[in-house]
C-alpha cells in the first residue's frame, strides 16, 4: 500500500470507532495523514484542530475525552510520539478513550539510529492497548502506529461518515455483594465519599444519598458538594480522623482528601469502591466494582435508611461556622480569596480545577450556595501537567468557562494558550493563584525537620508575574491581591488572566489558627 492509501485506512479506522475529533501536530512523516484529514473536515467529516507542541494537544485532546466521545492526537515521527505519555497516562487512569495516530518511518529503520525514528510500538506500557480495533474497550486510550514513507501522491478519498462502533464496553454489574453490605453493621457507621463523577450520574449519586441519609465527604469534581447541604461534613479531613467510620463506599475518582490516604493504614474500616476507572484507589484490601455509576446506583434497587450511626452531622454546622469565622479573620489570606473567587466562578459555565492547593482548598472553602453546573479536575494520577490544556479542550466549545490553578501548574504549561484562537473564548477566566512558588509543600509536616536549602528545593520559590504571558496570547489581565480586587472582576469578550496574589502573612496565620483548632 502507498503511504496515502495507509493514511485513509488510518482515518477510516478512525471514524468507524467513532473518532469525529483530531488535534494535529503536523511534521514532515505525518503529511499525507494531514492531508487525508484535511480533506475529510472539507466533506463535514471530522473536527480538526492544530497545535504545535505534542505534550499540551494530549492534553487537550484528553479534556474533549471528557465530553465523553473519543477524541485522537495525531502526531509525527520521533520524540514527538514520547511527548505524549503524560496525556496516555492521565488518561488510563481516568478510563478515557483517548486515540494517539502517530506516524513513524517504516520499520526497517527501527534500531538503525536513523533520523526522527524510535521504537513506536510498546511505547506506552500498558497504559495504552493497540492492535486490532476490536479489542478497543472505548473507554482507555488506544495507540495506532502508522508506518509511511516521507513521499506520497494524494489520490482518491471516499470516507463512509459511520461509527459502526459506539459507546464504551463495560464489565457485567454484580451488585448483590454491596446491597448485602449496605444494609449489614450499620451500628459501625457509614460514611459516603463521593469523587469525580460524569455529569449524567450526579442525579442518580444525589437520591441514593438523600434514601441513605449518611453523611458525605462530596468533592466539588462530584457536581454534589452544594447540593447534598447538611449532608456533607464541612471539614470531613479531621472529623473522620477524631471518629473513624467502619465502613466507607466511594463513589466515583479516587478522593483528594488525607482521609482516603489515612485509610492505607485503618484495616478495620471496610471500603467499597464503585467506580468507572476500575482503580480501587487504594494498596490495601478493598471490594471494587468498575460501572458507570449510576448505572451501579440504579442496579442497587431501593436502599434502606442507614443514617449517621457516629452522630458525625452534630458538629457539622459548628464546624461550618469556625470555617466562615476564619475567613472572615483573614479576608486576604488564600482560604478567604478562593472563597470569594467561588461565588463569581458559579456564575459560569463549569469550572476546571488545577493540582494540587486549589483542589483541596475549593473542597473547603469554596462557597455553599449556588450549585456549580460541573466541576472537573485531572484526578487520575494528580500530575502537575497539562492543566490548561485540558482545561481548554473540555470547554472548548463553552462561554463563560472558568478555571483556577497554581502558579507552578501554569508554569508547567505556557504553551496551552495557543488554542486560544481555536475556541469559544467569550467570558472565558483563567486564575492562576500566584502565592510564590509550591506552597502546598509548606503544609507537609516533614518540611519542618528539612535544611533551608531542602525546602527551598521543594517549594521552588520565584518572584514572577504573569502579565507578559497574557500580552503574549492576547489575554485580557488583571492582579488581584486584596478582597476589594475582585470589584474589577468583569469577564468579557476576551479571555482574561487574573492573577490572584493572596497575602502571605494573613494565609500563614489562617494555617496556624486552622491547625489549633479543634475537630
Amino acid at each position: 500500500m502507498t503511504s496515502w492509501d495507509i493514511a485513509v485506512e488510518t482515518v477510516r479506522d478512525c471514524l468507524a470507532n467513532g473518532v469525529r475529533e483530531f488535534v494535529v501536530c503536523a511534521g514532515a512523516r505525518n503529511a499525507a495523514l494531514v492531508e487525508v484529514l484535511a480533506r475529510a473536515e472539507a466533506a463535514g467529516h471530522v473536527t480538526l484542530r492544530r497545535h504545535f507542541e505534542e505534550r499540551s494537544a494530549g492534553f487537550f485532546a484528553l479534556g474533549r475525552t471528557m465530553q465523553g466521545t473519543p477524541c485522537a492526537v495525531v502526531t509525527t515521527s520521533g520524540t514527538a510520539v514520547a511527548e505524549l505519555l503524560p496525556s496516555v497516562i492521565e488518561a488510563a487512569y481516568q478510563g478515557r478513550p483517548l486515540v494517539l495516530v502517530t506516524a513513524d518511518r517504516p520499520a526497517r529503520f527501527r534500531e538503525s539510529g536513523a533520523p526522527q525514528c524510535i521504537t513506536q510500538p510498546g511505547i506506552f506500557g500498558g497504559h495504552a492497548g493497540s492492535g486490532d480495533w476490536q479489542a478497543w474497550d472505548r473507554r482507555s486510550p488506544w495507540h495506532v502506529n502508522v508506518e509511511l514513507e516521507e513521499e506520497f501522491e494524494p489520490g482518491e478519498l471516499s470516507l463512509a461518515d459511520e461509527g459502526r462502533r459506539h459507546g464504551a464496553e463495560w464489565p457485567r454489574l454484580a451488585m448483590a455483594g454491596l446491597a448485602r453490605w449496605l444494609k449489614d453493621d450499620l451500628y459501625r457507621g457509614l460514611v459516603v465519599m463521593i469523587g469525580e463523577l460524569e455529569p449524567e450520574d450526579a442525579e442518580d449519586v444525589y437520591h441514593f444519598i438523600h434514601d441513605l441519609k449518611v453523611p458525605v465527604v462530596a468533592e466539588a469534581t462530584s457536581g454534589l458538594r452544594e447540593a447534598l447541604g447538611p449532608l456533607v461534613l464541612a471539614d470531613p479531613d479531621r472529623q473522620l480522623k477524631a471518629h473513624p467510620p467502619g465502613k466507607v463506599l466511594r463513589l466515583g475518582a479516587v478522593p483528594s482528601g488525607r482521609f482516603w490516604r489515612d485509610l492505607e493504614e485503618m484495616p478495620e474500616t471496610e471500603v467499597w469502591n464503585v467506580t468507572r476507572s476500575g482503580y480501587p484507589g487504594l494498596a490495601r484490601e478493598s471490594h471494587t466494582i468498575q460501572a458507570r455509576v449510576g448505572a451501579a446506583i440504579r442496579g442497587l434497587g431501593e436502599v434502606e435508611v442507614a443514617d449517621d450511626a457516629l452522630d458525625l452531622l452534630e458538629g457539622n454546622s459548628r464546624r461550618a461556622a469556625l470555617i466562615d469565622e476564619l475567613l472572615e479573620a483573614f479576608p486576604d489570606s488564600e482560604p478567604a480569596m478562593l472563597r470569594t473567587l467561588s461565588t463569581y466562578a458559579a456564575l459560569g459555565s463549569g469550572v476546571f480545577l488545577g493540582n494540587s492547593l486549589p483542589i483541596r482548598e475549593w473542597n473547603l472553602f469554596a462557597q455553599w450556595d449556588v450549585p456549580i453546573p460541573e466541576v472537573r479536575a485531572n484526578r487520575g494520577v494528580n500530575g502537575i501537567d497539562g492543566q490548561i490544556s485540558t482545561w481548554l479542550g473540555w470547554t472548548a466549545a463553552r462561554e463563560d468557562a472558568w478555571c483556577v490553578v497554581g502558579d507552578l501548574t501554569a508554569l508547567y504549561d505556557l504553551a496551552a494558550p495557543a488554542m486560544l484562537g481555536q475556541v469559544e473564548r467569550k467570558g472565558r477566566v483563567l486564575v492562576v493563584v500566584n502565592n510564590g512558588g509550591g506552597q502546598i509543600f509548606s503544609r507537609v509536616p516533614r518540611l519542618a525537620s528539612m535544611s533551608g536549602r531542602g525546602r527551598e528545593l521543594m517549594l521552588n520559590p520565584h518572584e514572577l508575574s504573569l502579565e507578559g504571558w497574557a500580552s503574549m496570547w492576547g489575554m485580557d489581565y488583571r492582579v488581584i491581591d486584596s478582597q476589594d480586587g475582585f470589584d474589577a472582576l468583569e469577564p468579557g469578550e476576551k479571555p482574561l488572566l487574573v492573577e490572584l496574589r493572596p497575602s502571605a502573612s494573613e494565609t500563614t496565620d489562617f494555617w496556624s489558627r486552622w491547625d489549633g483548632s479543634p475537630a
